[in-house]
């Protein structure tokens, strides 16, 4: 019985040790039972599911670029954009649903051309896609005029407003549902695989059989087109749209993603951890928040978090080099 409980012991010892952004998570967790907040409420625990979902759901397609060696640092335009199309075609007169379903597009769109230049013409995604979320922030800045736009239809923002049995954030909902489906499609499918395949080598990948280029330039459509829905389920929350909502979105996304252990190296990851990485973020804000920590310093403790886990998580694996 000893035996087997030490066995176990080490296991979720060495489990936790694997995963940085778990222990960030806990030792949160527990510090904040030291501290008299409404923290630890089921109201403050919703919303930080809430709180989170859009940037949860973003980084769920960004994690496919990352797997696939790549990145996209223009989900925070394709965001912006999305809900500012949604919004402007509804205003227009427009339906609900073939709005939405445009404005989705627009985000499979961005994604396609993204996916052109780095996957068919062999660029460099860092700069590929920070140029197209210029682009795009400077498109969205012409389409409002630099200024919030609000949409006219109510009904637009029972979207991201609503409660189900008046507890849970639909948001939530929306996020737990496509985090499921982009795990299966990784887990369970030839897609995924050969995902992680190019990632992790993509000469070798290649010359296995695999379309790497189909392959990797479908991460950025649906990475764009996953920026989309998030873009329209943050336009409902807020009922506007506009060009500045999105401003820190891809590098705290990317952030996120990494933090949770999804390699830029590409092969290494997935959407568990990205979730966990993300939450990271989510839970430091939600627990500055709490303890009154003024916005400028809260900046700071969340770059040192992200550097720490980071490097440590390097720090293992140079170690674990060695140690073979």
């Amino acid at each position: 019985m000893q035996t087997t409980f030490a066995s176990f012991s080490k296991r979720t010892l060495r489990a936790l040790t694997k995963q940085k952004a778990v222990i960030a998570i806990l030792a949160m967790l527990f510090l904040m039972l030291f501290f008299k907040t409404n923290f630890y409420t089921s109201y403050n625990l919703l919303n930080v599911l809430k709180d989170a979902a859009v940037n949860e759901i973003i980084a769920f397609g960004v994690t496919l670029t990352v797997i696939a060696a790549g990145c996209d640092l223009s989900v925070g335009g394709v965001m912006c954009l999305s809900g500012i199309v949604a919004i402007k075609l509804m205003n227009g007169g427009m339906a609900i649903t073939p709005a939405i379903i445009l404005a989705i597009l627009s985000g499979s769109l961005v994604g396609f051309i993204n996916g052109f230049l780095v996957v068919q013409q062999k660029t460099e995604a860092f700069i590929i896609t920070l140029g197209t979320g210029m682009l795009i922030k400077g498109v969205n800045q012409e389409l409002t005029d630099a200024h919030p736009v609000s949409c006219t239809n109510m009904e637009f923002m029972k979207i991201a407003n609503s409660k189900i049995g008046g507890v849970i954030p639909t948001l939530a909902i929306y996020m737990i549902v496509i985090g499921l489906l982009i795990y299966a499609l990784l887990r369970y499918t030839s897609y995924g695989r050969n995902l992680y395949a190019l990632g992790g080598d993509y000469d070798v990948a290649k010359y296995s059989g695999i379309n790497v280029i189909s392959t990797k330039w479908m991460a950025f459509i649906l990475s764009g087109t996953l920026a989309a829905v998030a873009g329209v389920l943050l336009s409902s929350k807020l009922n506007t749209g506009s060009s500045i909502y999105g401003d820190d979105t891809a590098l705290m996304v990317n952030c996120g993603v990494v933090v949770g252990g999804t390699s830029f190296a590409g092969g290494v990851g997935g959407i568990m951890q990205s979730f966990v990485g993300l939450m990271v973020l989510q839970l430091l804000t939600n627990c500055m928040n709490m303890l009154g920590i003024a916005p400028y310093l809260q900046q700071v403790c969340q770059g040192v978090v992200i550097v720490t886990i980071i490097w440590l998580d390097c720090f293992g694996r140079k170690r674990k080099r060695e140690d073979v």
